[in-house]
């Protein structure tokens, strides 16, 4: 009997993505999944064109542009996710489980998640927490670049200005981390200092996820995560567990050093670009607006070549091999990068490309599968076994004598 072929391999499996910014440019573009792409990613079409199974949303509310409203943004994200479900019935389904994962596979539908990018959405409430699961969300990054007061992150852990916790989580923090382990919400350490990833893994009683990071050994950013780091992931979830999951992030900055090197080398003449932008907005009475900022930095990165397909297939490679083939998956940052991917890589069409190299690099169908969502759909299964297992067993137990047992005389 003849081998798979890549093709085959690819569209044999459960296709699981656990990162796209889209819903930014549904809430504030108003665009629609099943319009052409118009620059973005990710849409429908897309999607199916790459055998896309399931995709994590993501819910990132901008700290700064949001101050005072992150919970407001968080519902408006949230409702406009549900709204595009709704518009589209026969190709894509709201599910919060593996097994709905599954059953939408089944019914050859995209399956819609959602996750929290950024634990300061939930303005420093448990009960917003609970609110936010009830509502379907699957996952919190604990931090974005920003850190909240709890959690530190690895985006301003060495900036003196910013109060950081003294082990990485407050006590507060480490509640927020219990509760999610209760509820069976994932515990996502994309984005967070280390001090805090290595807390996070000691609190947490379930496998967690890094959401959207790659490999610090191959690309020196402090997003990326070292060889201990992902071991530990590996290893994540306590005895028994099966251990967590590294879904690699397609950002070129996070992928190619070289990239990274040309991008911090261009800096100081994008930032004199930016002040020059706001500059002429205060001469017209105005301040300049964050598109307008982002498309001018875009404007700067579409002018360092893109890194080649195979830098995005080390980072792959490089965490089976240090972490295991069961803990590495797919976590693309699609439209959140201003289109800085590797070259080949523009939407989930190109995820049989992955496919493809991998199997070229001697990865059997078997491995293909787990890396394309079967490990994700593993320790989704475990996060659920241990919400089922905390809250039936550390429930409160019942007195012997009920306080009713004398209304019974």
């Amino acid at each position: 009997m003849p081998a798979p072929t890549p093709e085959e391999v690819h569209n044999s499996a459960i296709v699981i993505d656990t990162h796209a910014d889209t819903p930014q440019r549904m809430l504030d573009e108003n665009y629609d999944l099943g319009e052409p792409l118009n620059g973005g990613n990710l849409n429908l079409e897309s999607a199916r064109k790459g055998n896309l199974g399931a995709e994590f949303f993501s819910i990132w509310v901008d700290p700064a542009e949001n101050k005072g409203h992150f919970a407001r943004r968080t519902l408006e994200l949230i409702d406009v996710i549900k709204q595009e479900v709704e518009k589209h019935p026969q190709e894509m389904m709201l599910v919060t489980t593996a097994d709905g994962i599954e059953k939408a596979h089944r019914e050859h539908k995209l399956a819609a998640l959602m996750g929290i990018e950024g634990g300061h959405s939930i303005e420093g409430s448990i009960r917003l927490l609970r609110q936010y699961y009830d509502l379907g969300v699957r996952y919190m990054t604990l931090t974005w670049s920003n850190s909240n007061g709890w959690a530190d992150s690895s985006g301003d852990d060495t900036d003196a200005s910013v109060p950081h916790t003294k082990e990485g989580l407050s006590e507060f923090g480490k509640d927020v981390v219990y509760e999610m382990n209760r509820m069976g919400m994932m515990v996502d350490v994309s984005h967070v200092s280390d001090k805090t990833f290595y807390r996070a893994l000691i609190i947490s009683r379930a496998p967690v996820i890094a959401s959207h990071s790659a490999a610090r050994a191959l690309c020196d950013a402090p997003r990326n995560m070292t060889d201990d780091m992902l071991r530990a992931v590996a290893r994540s979830g306590g005895p028994g567990s099966k251990g967590g999951v590294v879904q690699v992030n397609f950002y070129s900055a996070f992928i190619s050093q070289q990239y990274r090197e040309a991008q911090r080398a261009m800096r100081p003449e994008v930032d004199k670009a930016i002040e020059a932008l706001k500059a002429k907005a205060k001469s017209e009475g105005r301040e300049a607006s964050q598109k307008e900022i982002d498309a001018l930095g875009r404007e700067y990165a579409d002018k360092i070549p893109r890194p080649p397909l195979s830098a995005l297939v080390d980072h792959i490679d490089h965490i089976a091999k240090v972490a295991g083939v069961d803990h590495v998956g797919l976590g693309s940052d699609f439209d959140g990068v201003e289109g800085q991917l590797p070259a080949g890589m523009d939407s989930p069409a190109d995820f049989p490309k992955i496919t493809a190299a991998l199997m070229a690099r001697g990865y059997t169908a078997e491995d293909c599968r787990k890396i394309l969502g079967g490990n994700l759909l593993r320790v989704m299964r475990e996060v659920e076994a241990v919400a089922h297992e905390m809250q039936t067993t550390e429930r409160p137990r019942i007195l012997e004598k009920q306080p009713f047992s004398e209304w019974q005389n």
